[in-house]
C-alpha cells in the first residue's frame, strides 16, 4: 500500500510539472527531460511510470477528471455528470486545447473514449436492472460505443466553440438525448427473427 501511495505521488508530481510546461510550450516541445529536471527525479523514474510524454498526459486526464467522475451518482443525475466533465474542461482548457493542437480531433476522441465508456456501460446496466430486460450484448457494446463516440464529439466541439455555445444548454441536451433514446431502446419490440431485447 505505502508503495501504491508513493507510485501515485510521483505521478502527480510529473503530472504537474506536465502542465506548468504547457503554459509556456505546446506539447510536441515539452520533453522528458524537462519534465524530470523540473520535478528533480531521474528519466528511468519516469520510463517506469510512463511510456512518453503522451502517456503522462493520459494519465492526467484519467486521473484528475475520469475518476472523480466515476463516483457521482451517475445514474440519479446525469446532468450533474456532465456538467462536471464540462467544468473541467472549462478548467483544464489550456492543456485541452494542447492536447487538441498535438493530436488532433481523433486523437483527443480516442482519450475520452476509454474513460467515457465505463460511464455509459454504467448506465446502460442500470435501466437493464430496471426494465427488467436486457441488451444483446453485441447490441449492447454497439450502443455503448454509440453514446460515447456522440458526447466525446461534442464535448470536444465544445471546447472549441465554448463562445458560441452554451454550456448548460449543451449539458441539458445531451443528458436529455441519452436519457429518452436510451428509454426508447428499451421500449422496442422486434417482430423479427433478430432480437435486440430479451426478457430477463
Amino acid at each position: 500500500m505505502k508503495y501504491e501511495i508513493t507510485s501515485h505521488n510521483t505521478k502527480k508530481l510529473l503530472a504537474a510539472s506536465l502542465k506548468k510546461a504547457l503554459l509556456n510550450h505546446p506539447l510536441s516541445k515539452v520533453t522528458v527531460s524537462g519534465i524530470v529536471k523540473d520535478c528533480g527525479i531521474n528519466r528511468n523514474t519516469f520510463y517506469y511510470h510512463f511510456k512518453d510524454i503522451y502517456d503522462l498526459m493520459k494519465w492526467t486526464f484519467e486521473d484528475e477528471a475520469i475518476e472523480v467522475v466515476k463516483k457521482i451518482d451517475l445514474i440519479s443525475d446525469y446532468d450533474d455528470a456532465i456538467r462536471f466533465v464540462m467544468n473541467y474542461v472549462e478548467e483544464n482548457e489550456h492543456i485541452l486545447n494542447c492536447a487538441y493542437d498535438s493530436i488532433g480531433r481523433e486523437g483527443m476522441k480516442q482519450f475520452l473514449h476509454a474513460d467515457f465508456i465505463s460511464v455509459i456501460e454504467s448506465i446502460i446496466d442500470y435501466v437493464e436492472k430496471k426494465s427488467e430486460r436486457k441488451l444483446e450484448e453485441d447490441y449492447k457494446g454497439f450502443v455503448a460505443n454509440f453514446y460515447t463516440e456522440a458526447i466525446a464529439g461534442m464535448v470536444i466541439d465544445w471546447l472549441k466553440n465554448r463562445e458560441t455555445r452554451d454550456k448548460e444548454k449543451t449539458v441539458r441536451y445531451i443528458s436529455d438525448t441519452i436519457r429518452y433514446s436510451l428509454a426508447g431502446i428499451f421500449k422496442y419490440e422486434d417482430n423479427t427473427d433478430k432480437k435486440i431485447l430479451q426478457h430477463s
